[in-house]
């Protein structure tokens, strides 16, 4: 059974019971309705990354992969049989079993924490951490239950009716408590959409992506009464950046969820579509398949805390000092952050809060941009991230170690510790 390594000279040590990656792939990004992947469902995303690890995986046979864990927070009846019918339908043999996971915007990357957790305790020697979500077609009911106990709605516990507040106002919250000003917030939003159109331009994100076919009807979304079929399509790039996008242009977009607040849609994440997986084993079982010169990356620990509902956006805040704490490490020792921009208000505030003004301002926190440019398909956020990360570390020039980290609707926040190999 693995321990947990502690201390980051025992942390960069290669241990046979480490939990490593094999590949961590992700579909492109889009905007939910308009976007390329407006007609996918999640599970054909979900069966596009779970065939794609196979194909980048030749020698890992479909038979060794034990238990495939996915993310999702909006599917219905959980996702659970849509995702298991499709990994069946791109060749996983009936004997890998798979659930679903939902922790809201952390569902994906707690997917990939249960499955290094179960390789960490000798259950399984092969898995699958995965993430899906089409927001186009799931989120009419903008993530709020539609059919709740009345009197959880008027509890007296003000905690208990705050994880229903929109997140938009959590947002404001975070802003106006914490003195996280407008013109700020448009700097970070512009920031991370100019940082993603550099990465787009540079084909930085061509390893991470794998292409999805659709057929999006001609007409859909532009007025026409009866939207035509329209030829299959590879989608094969994330479309939700603004490749012009400046602090002024920012400027003149109105507040969304306040009159006078300061939340707008240039400074928060867009709901978007997309899946993410990512092949993970026991670096002694990589040993055994003569697989070692194909490990990107080893997972090394995560933490979930929980926070006030009406702040929720604080999560990475309380979760990331707790993941060091609990490995021993500090914040020097991390050479690139991933922080999940659910919004530029909160994001802001983590960074701050948590002392990274000089790694924002080096290009060392989210150096691809983040959810603002590239979007937050929320049960796919987190394999989406660590997709990126491992991909970014895997260039070699910032450091060994990284960290993921979201905050969670209904006030929590995750934080993962990944190591490039």
């Amino acid at each position: 059974m693995a321990q947990l390594q502690k201390g980051l000279k025992n942390i960069l040590r290669k241990h046979p019971n480490d939990v490593v990656f094999l590949s961590a792939l992700r579909t492109p990004i889009t905007k939910s309705y308009k976007g390329g992947l407006r007609s996918a469902y999640p599970e054909q995303m979900l069966a596009t990354v779970l065939r794609a690890t196979l194909t980048q995986n030749p020698n890992v046979p479909p038979s060794a992969i034990q238990d495939v864990a996915v993310g999702t927070v909006l599917s219905e009846l959980g996702g659970s049989k849509a995702a298991r019918m499709a990994l069946n339908h791109v060749g996983y043999p009936s004997s890998t079993s798979l659930y679903t996971v939902n922790r809201a915007c952390a569902s994906s990357l707690q997917a990939i924490t249960t499955i290094a957790d179960s390789i960490a305790v000798g259950r399984i020697d092969v898995g699958i951490g995965a993430g899906m979500e089409s927001m186009t077609r799931n989120y009419e009911s903008k993530a709020v239950p539609t059919q709740l106990w009345p009197e959880l709605k008027e509890s007296v516990v003000k905690d208990a009716r705050d994880c229903i507040m929109p997140m938009g106002i959590t947002s404001e919250n975070v802003a106006e408590r914490y003195g996280i000003s407008r013109v700020d917030q448009d700097a970070f939003g512009a920031a991370s959409h100019n940082r993603a159109s550099k990465a787009q331009k540079g084909g930085l994100f061509d390893t991470e992506i794998v292409p999805v076919s659709v057929t999006n009807p001609s007409g859909e979304g532009d007025g026409s009464p009866s939207p035509q079929p329209s030829e299959p399509v590879e989608v094969s790039k994330d479309d939700g950046i603004r490749h012009n996008a400046s602090t002024e242009s920012m400027a003149k977009l109105k507040p969304v969820f306040k009159e006078t607040g300061a939340t707008t849609a240039g400074n928060s994440s867009q709901i978007s579509d997309g899946a993410a997986a990512a092949l993970m084993m026991r670096r002694s079982t990589a040993n055994s398949l003569d697989l070692s010169s194909s490990i990107i990356g080893k997972f090394a620990g995560a933490t979930v805390v929980g926070v006030a509902p009406d702040e929720m956006g604080v999560g990475p805040a309380y979760a990331i000092p707790a993941l060091l704490s609990s490995l021993e490490i500090n914040k020097e020792d991390i050479g690139v952050w991933e922080i999940n921009e659910a919004f530029a208000s909160q994001a802001l505030y983590c960074v701050r809060k948590l002392g990274l003004d000089k790694a924002l301002q080096e290009g060392r926190i989210n150096p691809r941009g983040g959810a603002i440019a590239l979007g937050h398909p929320l049960g796919a956020t987190g394999g989406r991230m660590v997709s990126t990360i491992l991909s970014e570390m895997g260039k070699g020039e910032l450091g060994e170690v990284g960290v993921v980290s979201m905050c969670i609707g209904t006030g929590m926040g995750m934080a993962a510790l990944v190591v490039r190999e």
